[in-house]
């Protein structure tokens, strides 16, 4: 039987439509205007006495924006994006965007995939919400049955749904104390696990995520991710040394700070997201199973952002530990293309262990959010996705490398990372001696490399994220981006690079 077979409710209405054979890229999406972009004009109109307020052009509305959204949350640009098709984005003021953040890892598919946005839409006239403590609604029930094969191990059948990555998190941690009777969580340095009070309190990647709102949920201990940057050693450290240094600051922690008979969970994403797209160390993974196995802790794993395919494989825990067992799995982000909608799943041992009522949520589980997460998994069920993502991340980290070692270039790079197509490049950093391995000591490294690479992108239209602590860029395309789009972003972010090389 195949891995995604039918498991059961094929008596319950069907949610979405069969795909459609669909030639060159099976996943562009189809052009359909967006009527919110009726709403923007290139010049402003005076407002009438029948009218409740004026067209406002593009400018005003950004204007708009600035003085009325929380100043709290930040952005790249203050672009007033109408429309989104595939890797595009359209602004009212008529500028067209190639998009290499996919919505910071959530649009897999590409904006507005046409299976997606059909399911939501028929779901929409079908049922809207049916708050999940109430009882079953068929989208719910169906997108678990889609979801259970692709599982990356069999003891993970059931599963609750919530809307972000940041509560699917808070989620994670109410059950790992409500089943093990423990409070203790130890994470570690780099994690981005959420901003919220929970999640944020496991946060590591950056204090600007939760500082000035403490104190933060007690009994978190953080020890060393097997990463070069924190272990204070350089790059080329072996990979056996790093999982040496990280397993030796993990047993100081248990020996030291918290007793192992204290801790409810350890929490860990397969490939660190804010803390620089790093994939952990196989053999790492498989000692902190060993840990808790000994000691009786969960394992977490955290794909929020490296699950459905960003990889290059369903979730990125296949690729690295084949036969790893989660005790919890965290997905969010691929899983609706857009739609918010996260989960957690685990065994029926540990969920048993939970008080009905415990959980749940007003929208938890929504039926148009999962409609959309069921048509998003045919989408990936079909292996056109995957095939795709082999293919485009050999090409981009050809480019990646090609910089990397480039007699222009290489002086500005300290190391490029990652895994299918989440990829990321860090720049050498004169403030951070661990970067400057392999550049003579009178090698000019120019200021804020990353920062300014971003600048050039912007505007040639290209949009890249920065990502951590340190001065690293991070690709993160939908998984259906084209050779020619792979081709057209790269060849301003290699320009970008060069000037910068060039400029000093």
């Amino acid at each position: 039987m195949s891995r995604f077979a039918s498991t059961s409710l094929r008596a319950l209405p069907r949610v979405s439509r069969p795909i459609a054979s669909i030639p060159g890229r099976a996943f562009i999406s189809s052009s359909v205007t967006t009527p919110a972009s009726a709403a923007f004009a290139q010049q402003p109109q005076q407002s009438d006495s029948n009218s409740d307020a004026a067209i406002k052009s593009a400018a005003q509305w950004a204007e708009f924006g600035r003085d009325h959204v929380c100043h709290g949350l930040g952005r790249l640009r203050d672009h007033v994006v109408v429309k989104g098709d595939g890797l595009d984005l359209y602004t009212a003021d008529g500028k067209k965007l190639l998009d290499f953040t996919a919505g910071i890892g959530v649009t897999n598919l590409g904006h507005c995939h046409p299976h997606v946005s059909k399911a939501a839409a028929a779901q929409v006239n079908e049922l809207v919400h049916l708050q999940c403590s109430i009882s079953f609604h068929a989208p719910y029930l169906q997108l678990i049955d889609k979801l259970i094969p692709a599982m990356p191990h069999e003891s993970l059948d059931q599963f609750f749904f919530w809307n972000s990555g940041s509560e699917a998190i808070e989620a994670a941690i109410k059950v790992a104390r409500q089943a093990t009777g423990k409070q203790n969580m130890i994470v570690f340095s780099g994690a981005y696990h959420g901003r919220t009070m929970g999640s944020g309190a496991l946060t590591r990647s950056k204090p600007i995520y939760t500082q000035g709102t403490g104190p933060l949920m007690p009994g978190v201990f953080s020890s060393a991710f097997p990463y070069w940057h924190q272990l204070g050693v350089a790059p080329s450290t072996s990979e056996e040394e790093l999982v040496r240094l990280a397993e030796h600051q993990l047993d100081l922690i248990l020996r030291q700070q918290v007793n192992p008979k204290d801790v409810a969970a350890i929490f860990i994403e397969p490939v660190q997201g804010e803390g620089g797209y790093v994939p952990v160390p196989p053999a790492f993974l498989r000692h902190l199973r060993q840990v808790c196995d000994k000691h009786g802790i969960l394992l977490v794993i955290d794909e929020v952002q490296s699950g459905f395919f960003r990889t290059g494989s369903y979730f990125a825990i296949e690729q690295l530990v084949p036969e790893l067992r989660p005790d919890i799995l965290v997905f969010a982000k691929g899983v609706a293309n857009g739609f918010p909608i996260s989960g957690i799943a685990s065994n029926k041992e540990i969920f048993s262990k939970l008080d009905v009522g415990s959980m749940g949520g007003t929208y938890s589980g929504n039926a148009v959010a999962c409609a959309a997460g069921i048509a998003a998994q045919e989408v990936y069920q079909q292996g056109d996705i995957q095939k795709n993502v082999e293919v485009r991340s050999k090409q981009l980290f050809k480019y990646l490398n090609g910089l990397a070692s480039g007699e222009k270039t290489k002086h500005l790079i300290s190391q490029v990372r990652g895994m299918g197509l989440m990829a990321a490049m860090e720049f050498r950093n004169t403030s951070d001696k661990c970067t400057l391995e392999g550049v003579s000591s009178d090698t000019k490294i120019p200021k804020n490399i990353g920062k300014r690479v971003q600048e050039y992108c912007l505007n040639n239209d290209l949009m890249v994220l920065t990502t951590s602590a340190f001065d690293t860029i991070r690709f993160i395309p939908a998984l259906t981006v084209t050779e020619e789009e792979i081709d057209r972003a790269m060849k301003i972010f290699v320009q970008a690079v060069e000037n910068v090389a060039k400029e000093g």
